[in-house]
């Protein structure tokens, strides 16, 4: 393929042609029952086509466009069944793999940034990415001290690009959103649209990184791989050997689910307890579960890209584990006035406190038992309790509101929760809230 479209005008007409195309092959799929094929079979069909379509637009425009997908992926738990069978592939590809950017393309890009002589850095360097994302590609390569590592080349021209898709992204928010209940895809943009800046940023992902390396250097479970060099729009990091979380949804063992769906939910609360970051890209691409020839309980989870990060210098919210706790206790009131002070209930609302817990209890099923199932059925259950205009949810829910302060720990929360559902993974959930979420386990009882 040629390189990253860069013009506005090229951009934006690929992206329109994402409903037309959906709409063209509707009117194709009537013609075919008119013509006495089963409307099931037809609908299979068109709703393959239109899978296949998005990976393809999304896929080769990288940018905005692809950091979408990517977004939208780890939602797929949410979907009905019927609409998410044909969508899980196409959708799941973009968590792993793009089109690439030619070799010459990529050659051109570290000459540019690392200066002429860039091949003298490595004894090797494989012209094939091993992976492609929304603003940069992978190579694996052998550093000139002998380690091996992964290359990260940023795309040129992705900062416009990301702007440009996700503008004309917004346009089409409404014919994207019905395919999730209960997910409103325009803050969803608008929140990727914040994050750009820093996620084009080497250099600050290299000191995120860093930071996590440091802290997890010698955790038996945790793996992150160290920078070993960055420059303006390159880094370069050890590389990390492993199975990606993509790989064991679509077919790893039960162990292997189990095993990666512990670690992942170690990691969404351990890290932001230890180093003041949350990492906040969970899509399955960034993780890898690195296994052995022992038990799984010696297995560790490898965590890349740390692009998105929110800076949480004091862990997690204390507020957060505080409602969790009051809520598992039954205290309505406490929590209530908990939302409350933390601007999730607006001061004009008035809510009755009993409505508010019957509505987080289910939400929260996770915290209340020792070890929980994570799965597809669970999780379509909650978006439909909470999206379908029909259920006293949804009435309760549209009166809540989400602070800014809160937007990235909750998105990050509910995409991993989504990715353990892929997972189908049973998990010590609460375990790992009694370790690390401030404010949860009961002081008194500890005591």
């Amino acid at each position: 393929m040629s390189d990253l479209p860069r013009k506005a005008v090229t951009r934006t007409a690929k992206l329109a042609a994402l409903p037309l195309g959906i709409a063209g092959r509707a009117t194709l799929g009537l013609g075919k029952r008119i013509g006495g094929r089963p409307a099931d079979e037809v609908a299979a069909e068109l709703q393959q086509r239109t899978a296949d379509q998005l990976f393809k637009v999304l896929g080769e425009l990288k940018g905005g466009a692809m950091k979408f997908g990517q977004a939208l992926s780890v939602f797929e738990a949410a979907l009905p069944e019927e609409v998410a069978g044909p969508y899980r592939a196409a959708l799941t590809k973009l968590q792993e793999a793009a089109p690439p950017m030619p070799a010459a393309s990529v050659h051109s890009a570290l000459a540019e940034r690392l200066g002429p002589d860039w091949p003298d850095l490595f004894v090797s360097f494989e012209d094939k990415p091993a992976a492609a994302a929304s603003i940069g590609q992978v190579h694996r390569a052998v550093w000139h001290d002998g380690r091996e590592v992964a290359v990260k080349v940023q795309y040129p021209g992705a900062g416009d690009a990301l702007l440009s898709d996700l503008t004309q992204l917004s346009r089409v928010a409404r014919l994207i959103g019905p395919l999730i209940p209960g997910l409103d895809v325009k803050p969803l943009i608008a929140e990727l649209r914040n994050r750009i800046t820093e996620e084009l940023d080497y250099a600050l992902e290299a000191e995120s990184q860093d930071i996590h390396a440091e802290e997890f250097a010698d955790d038996p479970e945790i793996r992150v791989p160290a920078v070993v060099h960055h420059g303006d729009q390159v880094l370069v990091t050890e590389w990390l050997e492993g199975v990606p979380l993509s790989e064991i949804i679509a077919s790893g063992t039960q162990e292997q689910r189990d095993r990666a769906g512990r670690l992942l939910a170690r990691f969404l609360f351990a890290g932001p307890a230890r180093t003041g970051l949350l990492h906040a890209d969970p899509h399955p691409g960034n993780f890898r579960l690195l296994v052995d020839d022992g038990p799984a309980e010696g297995w560790q989870l490898g965590v890349l890209d740390f692009g998105t990060v929110d800076r949480l210098p004091e862990g997690l919210p204390l507020p957060i584990g505080t409602a969790l706790r009051l809520a598992l206790q039954g205290d309505a009131n406490g929590v209530l006035e908990m939302l409350r002070q933390e601007g999730f209930v607006k001061p004009t609302i008035e809510l009755d406190a009993d409505a508010v817990l019957d509505y987080v209890l289910p939400i929260i099923e996770p915290a209340a038992v020792d070890e929980f199932r994570f799965t597809r059925s669970w999780m379509r259950a909650q978006a439909a309790r909470v999206g379908d205009p029909r259920s006293p949810a949804y009435a309760l829910g549209r009166q809540l509101n989400l602070p800014p302060s809160y937007l990235l720990i909750h998105r990050v929360t509910l995409s991993t929760i989504g990715v353990l559902c892929q997972l189908d993974a049973t998990a010590p959930f609460r375990d790992e809230l009694l370790a690390w979420l401030p404010g949860f386990a009961d002081e008194e009882a500890l005591a």
